[in-house]
């Protein structure tokens, strides 16, 4: 029998998501650039103990996925960011590449997520902060 992290991760790549939570038998599936469908089910408490995937997460993701009281993510891209925040919170991980950071669409700056979350390690204030 497959366990849900490898089943969430399967589902990322071959179903071309970028977002793919599961706990239970229930998934939840999303496709929206950026943080849309991480954010879609932050505010919700259903998700806790869940296995989740996504194609990039950094520290803005990381502490989302905090709030939700996931137990494990893969993702395809981390960043070593990412990882401090998962090491901190108990949430297992595995990934395809770490990177040191991220950058916006033209490649000009730091992702604006990554820059609006950065002086926190508070999911709560992260979220508001996202929102």
């Amino acid at each position: 029998m497959i366990d849900e992290l490898t089943y969430a991760q399967e589902m990322l790549t071959r179903g071309g998501y970028t977002l793919v939570v599961c706990r239970d038998g229930y998934v939840h599936i999303s496709e929206d650039s950026g943080l849309g469908g991480l954010l879609q089910i932050a505010g919700s408490g259903e998700w806790e103990g869940a296995c989740a995937a996504d194609k990039v997460v950094g520290k803005a993701a990381a502490l989302l996925f905090v709030k939700l009281k996931v137990s494990a993510v893969y993702a395809g891209t981390l960043t070593k960011s990412a990882a401090r925040v998962f090491e901190a919170n108990g949430i297992a991980y595995r990934y395809g590449e770490c990177v040191g950071s991220l950058l916006n669409a033209g490649g000009t700056d730091y992702c604006p997520y990554e820059k609006a979350v950065q002086t926190t390690e508070n999911p709560d204030e992260a979220f508001t902060i996202l929102t």
